[in-house]
């Protein structure tokens, strides 16, 4: 899905904030622009955006700060790609443990915003409704996940997936009982650049999806020195 998506950006800097709005209107997205986190969350009261584009260092309540509120507080799964001017990897590190998908030094060339843009739209899972587990060819635990839609879904219906968490589950699952190094599993994600500590944070945070206990994984598990591997089953 990139056709037509709905992208929020989040941007303090005025000018570059209608910079950003007028180069990805020329690129066929519909954009909304917002000042700061508040009126960020007050303009996604009446629209439910594809993505955010979202600044890291704004005044009040900052980007870190509205991510995780996104994903600890009300479950959302809306692709995060995060803008800042501090590139350095623990300061991308720091973007990942919030729930980004994505993060982009500034400054950047607006072309490579859009191709991660696009690339983060056709990881993104499509919604779908309420609906009774799917069949898989996967199964973990009570769960199921379909390799097809890169949808995971248990007893109770879908199970919420990050872009990130959806994109090292469909690397795991393909390969199930097969470990995988950091790096394979960095250029699934597309987190090369951002070094091993990033995969790790992403495999945390589906554990918390998966695992019954996510200090004890009974499907996900770590191998010493060389990666990770699903070891999928009841």
């Amino acid at each position: 899905m990139t056709g037509d998506s709905h992208i929020l950006v989040v941007e303090d800097d005025a000018r570059l904030r209608d910079r950003l709005a007028r180069f990805l209107t020329g690129e066929g997205f519909r954009v909304t622009a917002a000042a700061d986190a508040a009126d960020a969350r007050a303009r996604m009261r009446g629209i439910s955006p594809d993505l955010l584009v979202l600044d890291v260092m704004m005044p009040g309540e900052s980007g870190l700060d509205l991510t995780r509120s996104l994903r600890e507080d009300q479950g959302s799964d809306l692709p995060v790609l995060m803008l800042t001017a501090r590139g350095a990897p623990e300061d991308r590190i720091a973007g990942f443990e919030a729930g980004a998908d994505d993060y982009l030094p500034k400054p950047f060339e607006p072309r490579e915003l859009v191709l991660r843009i696009r690339a983060l739209l056709r990881r993104a899972p499509a919604p779908v409704p309420p609906a009774p587990a799917p069949s898989g060819p996967v199964r973990i635990g009570t769960a199921w996940f379909d390799l097809e839609r890169g949808e995971l879904a248990g007893p109770g219906g879908p199970i919420r997936l990050t872009g990130g968490e959806a994109a090292l589950l469909m690397a795991l699952a393909t390969r199930p009982n097969e470990i995988l190094s950091r790096e394979d599993i960095a250029t699934a994600l597309g987190t090369d650049d951002a070094g091993e500590r990033a995969v790790d944070v992403q495999v945390t945070r589906l554990r918390r999806k998966i695992e019954a206990d996510p200090r004890e994984p009974r499907f996900l598990h770590t191998v010493r020195g060389r990666g990770y591997v699903l070891k999928p089953g009841t």
